[in-house]
């Protein structure tokens, strides 16, 4: 099937997003701009640079300094920032707070911060761009360059740079806000940044415009002034190490976060949301394609919130506007990666209402493995989940909703139910590949519910998953299908319970066609506990050799307390 490949248009998201400091104008209909055409011009970098602070050494062990940032606080000539403090309102080099991160981080300069020091940003709003303090050096010629300088890397993994805000060490209610400007491509970078934290802050911009939206929304790209918005919101590449934590990341222009070439990130209590072309956008090639984009070691993901991408967000109001798809020349994905390898695993996450897929690990081809737990993917335009490689997906509640966006006053142009809507895809890559989905609850209104493909010798191992048809979006007089393969993938499937599918097969081992007695199953709302009657209660395979049965549920209670395991994702509680 065709569907299970990149399209065009999607491809254009990556000449859009890894624009660098060129001055980038759309492409005529129809056409690509060359890579070539669109390579970052260094000029204005290297003048930046000239102005800039000497690059800080890192300090020896237990010498690591904090510097403090307040909206009260100086210039880099008034203050040295080594003090909570504000500005008296006289005097030069004294101790106390800057007025800015772009103090620490200076524009194409050198950082005033040196590898394994603390930058503390304290409750408020701060511009990042032009006009913004510590940017004195930028200019409205190339206002895109006006980004802050990478975060220098710690001296080691126990040593990290830190760049927290205030409440970092708390549930962090009201962190501070870092808001680009003036076309600025990033609000933080982490580019060549390893051994960094970065947590407790929320980084958007104030404009409700998308780069190239062509519905209305397009972000002005020629002649300054721009407007009040960022391209991205953190952009990294070359990075190893490196926590992100309690970051609410939203509203930019392009991507939440453009990142490739990771390794050994950690990811948690995180929210990309509406974010005009992408939540969380892996390529980082310059021609779309996806190559030299790969991550590795362990990408772990918990807590992960990703809503809303492939929409602009309304200022002050901060809802979504002119959500659009990848027909309209956008793109949507909630994350979506180029080639990548590397062990990814999310927990305790959820995507929903992205105008494509919800999680696209479809491109995860070069070594390692997806371990996807206690994850909720709900209403996305395309496909809720897809991966690939050695993968496995668990206790986890997957409502294939594909439709959600028809009608909606927020939506201008979104492919309902793209690549025909199905709910968990799979593929395998090798001989030797098992997919597996265990202890799910699913529902769809694609073309079918699970789809796998791969060579002869590949296993798709099902156990324990509840499956429920709903009305196919595109052909509404037929159902949601049950499994589909393609390619020589065997399937190997028992104690299914399956409702209301099309050509539903009910004669794999201890499976039945059956009411699943689900709390509730229909349209937008999937709830996945079990009613009193449920035919899931108890009946559940709980040993296996050959696939890891979850000992607890989708909300980590214990499994088995009525002596039996449920099928399904909801364990029945007594």
């Amino acid at each position: 099937m065709t569907y299970l490949t990149r399209s065009v248009t999607a491809l254009a998201c990556g000449l859009i997003v890894a624009l660098g400091s060129q001055a980038f104008q759309p492409a005529a209909a129809g056409t690509l701009q060359s890579a070539k055409a669109i390579k970052t011009a260094a000029a204005p970098v290297a003048a930046l640079a000239a102005v800039a602070n000497p690059i800080l050494e890192p300090q020896a062990a237990g010498t690591e300094k904090t510097y403090h940032v307040r909206t009260d606080g100086g210039s880099a000539a008034q203050c040295n920032g080594l003090a909570n403090t504000a500005y008296p309102g006289s005097g030069t080099g004294l101790t106390c707070a800057w007025k800015g991160p772009m103090i620490a981080l200076p524009p194409g300069g050198n950082p005033r911060i040196a590898g394994g020091d603390t930058l503390l940003v304290h409750a408020g709003s701060y511009m990042i761009g032009l006009g913004a303090p510590g940017a004195e050096a930028c200019s409205s010629s190339w206002p895109w360059d006006c980004s802050m300088a990478p975060v220098p890397s710690g001296p080691a993994v126990d040593r990290p740079t830190r760049i927290l805000g205030d409440g970092y060490d708390g549930v962090c209610k009201a962190g501070p806000q870092l808001w680009g400007t003036e076309r600025t491509h990033h609000v933080l970078s982490l580019v060549g940044t390893s051994n960094a934290e970065v947590s407790c802050m929320e980084i958007t911009d104030r404009s409700n415009c998308v780069l190239s939206h062509t519905g209305g929304l397009a972000c002005k790209r020629t002649g300054y002034p721009y407007g009040q918005y960022a391209d991205s919101g953190i952009m990294a590449s070359d990075s190893k190490n490196v926590t992100l934590s309690k970051l609410n990341i939203h509203g930019l222009a392009g991507n939440g976060i453009l990142a490739g070439r990771l390794t050994d990130w950690t990811v948690n209590d995180v929210r990309l949301a509406a974010n005009g072309w992408a939540g969380w956008n892996g390529d980082m090639a310059s021609d779309g394609t996806g190559k030299g984009s790969s991550n590795a070691g362990t990408m772990r993901f918990s807590r992960w919130l990703v809503e809303y991408n492939g929409c602009g967000e309304s200022y002050p109001e901060k809802k979504p506007v002119g959500c659009w798809g990848q027909s309209a020349g956008g793109y949507g994905d909630g994350v979506g990666t180029g080639d990548t390898g590397g062990n990814w695993i999310i927990e305790d996450s959820k995507f929903r209402f992205n105008t494509s897929d919800g999680l696209d690990l479809l491109y995860h081809k070069l070594g390692g493995t997806v371990t996807l737990n206690r994850v909720r993917a709900v209403s996305n335009a395309g496909n809720q989940i897809k991966v690939g490689g050695i993968a496995t997906v668990s206790n986890s509640v997957i409502n294939g909703n594909c439709g959600y966006f028809q009608g909606k006053s927020f939506t201008y142009n979104v492919d309902n139910c793209r690549a025909v809507g199905d709910a968990l895809v799979f593929v395998a890559l090798k001989s030797t590949d098992v997919v597996a989905a265990v202890n799910n609850t699913l529902m769809s209104e694609g073309n079918v519910t699970i789809t796998a493909s791969g060579p002869s010798g590949s296993v798709l191992k099902l156990r324990n998953n509840i499956m429920v048809g709903q009305p196919y979006f595109l052909y509404p007089s037929y159902n949601s299908a049950d499994t589909y393969t393609e390619g020589a993938i065997r399937i190997d499937e028992s104690y299914a319970i399956k409702q209301d599918l099309r050509n539903v097969k009910c004669t794999t081992p201890n499976s039945m066609c059956a009411n699943a007695g689900l709390l509730q199953a229909k349209g937008e709302q999937l709830n996945p506990r079990l009613t009193a009657s449920s035919p899931a209660r108890n009946t559940g395979l709980t040993h296996t050799a050959d696939v890891l049965v979850p000992t607890t549920d989708f909300i980590s209670n214990p499994r088995g307390v009525e002596g039996g395991y449920d099928r399904g994702a909801a364990e029945m509680q007594q």
